[in-house]
């Protein structure tokens, strides 16, 4: 909204003009959205506290997580509302991408609003059922695609690119939406599913939505995406706004949610965060990298499907308890050490994944 005033003003003074740069505007957007989460974090962990709205932890869970009962949880609302703000002021309002990337997020931390506030007025860890989760993410999900698969403007926004190699882009038709929903809706539960531990899902997300703010600005600029032989998608550079939202906003979250713990994202946090990820890698046309940076997601997310069919199937646990964090806590790992080395996993898989930018 910002940059519509400050076109405005630019007639009367060209200092104004800064803010028509992405740069400039992105680490605004940052800095905007880190300051609302330090600033309205302390009153917001009050506020949860005072209404007792507190975690209730699995009664088959670590031992060590037993203490965590009553800590203040749905603290990713800030994080949603911090993402919201900083991109409405500082974004462009008149991109498609910005809008459709802020619904998305803003649709999925409803849901996971919901799922939260039945976990607290229910009294359990189980919350809203798994296949009407999966329903409403799904309806979200399929709309998203629809809209972007409609509305594209070229072949190439809807094709398949494969990194590592120049030339390899693969026509995806109405795959593209097929493909699109499984993105977003596995991104969102891998992020769901690697929020067990203090700060273990929030840093990963920071990582990984920096790497897609690099791509986006670098896939909106004709020259940088030539020179990189990636896609020239118009307008995905508004989205180095959204991603730079996040970090900040992610980063200000994180000063009251690492070890131990003042305050827990919830629902309303992991799935909103992951599905704006999912959003943003499918419009830049970076899904496989989306894979091999969140290979820490990727990983949680694999590791309970491998327990679940183990189980099913043979009647035995691969791992001593899924998602793979809590198997390294039963293994007698301290719970900083899991979130720390799990932190190294994810800054080299994001390295790895931004350097398929030029290796191809």
């Amino acid at each position: 909204m910002l940059v519509w005033l400050a076109d405005y003003l630019e007639q009367y003074h060209s200092g104004f003009g800064v803010f028509q740069y992405l740069t400039f505007r992105t680490i605004l957007s940052l800095l905007t959205a880190l300051l609302m989460s330090l600033l309205l974090g302390p009153k917001m962990i009050r506020k949860l506290s005072f209404h007792q709205i507190g975690q209730n932890v699995r009664s088959d869970g670590p031992e060590s997580h037993f203490s965590k009962a009553g800590t203040p949880t749905m603290g990713g609302a800030l994080i949603v509302l911090a993402i919201a703000i900083a991109t409405l002021l500082w974004g462009d309002m008149e991109s498609r991408y910005v809008w459709v990337v802020l619904v998305v997020t803003l649709a999925f931390g409803f849901v996971g609003w919901v799922d939260d506030y039945l976990k607290l007025t229910k009294a359990n860890s189980k919350g809203l059922a798994g296949r009407w989760k999966y329903v409403f993410q799904s309806v979200i999900a399929l709309l998203a695609m629809h809209f972007l698969y409609y509305t594209a403007t070229s072949p190439l926004e809807t094709a398949l690119i494969v990194p590592f190699f120049k030339d390899v882009s693969i026509p995806l038709g109405y795959y593209y939406v097929v493909l699109g929903y499984f993105v977003i809706v596995g991104s969102s539960n891998g992020v769901n599913l690697t929020d067990g531990l203090d700060g273990l899902a929030i840093l990963p997300t920071v990582m990984v939505a920096a790497a897609l703010g690099l791509i986006a600005y670098l896939s909106g600029h004709a020259e940088f995406s030539s020179y990189l032989q990636i896609p020239n998608i118009a307008g995905a550079g508004e989205l180095a706004i959204f991603c730079g939202a996040i970090i900040g906003a992610g980063l200000g979250f994180l000063w009251f949610n690492t070890y131990p713990a003042q305050v827990f994202m919830g629902d309303v946090g992991s799935l909103s965060l992951g599905a704006a990820l999912g959003i943003v890698a499918i419009i830049v046309r970076h899904e496989i990298v989306l894979f091999i940076m969140g290979g820490v997601f990727v990983l949680e997310t694999v590791s309970v499907i491998l327990q679940v069919v183990s189980f099913k199937l043979t009647g035995k646990r691969i791992f001593r308890m899924a998602p793979i964090h809590h198997h390294f806590e039963l293994k007698g790992w301290p719970e900083p050490r899991v979130i720390v080395r799990f932190w190294i996993i994810a800054l080299v898989m994001v390295l790895i994944g931004l350097s398929t930018l030029k290796l191809r």
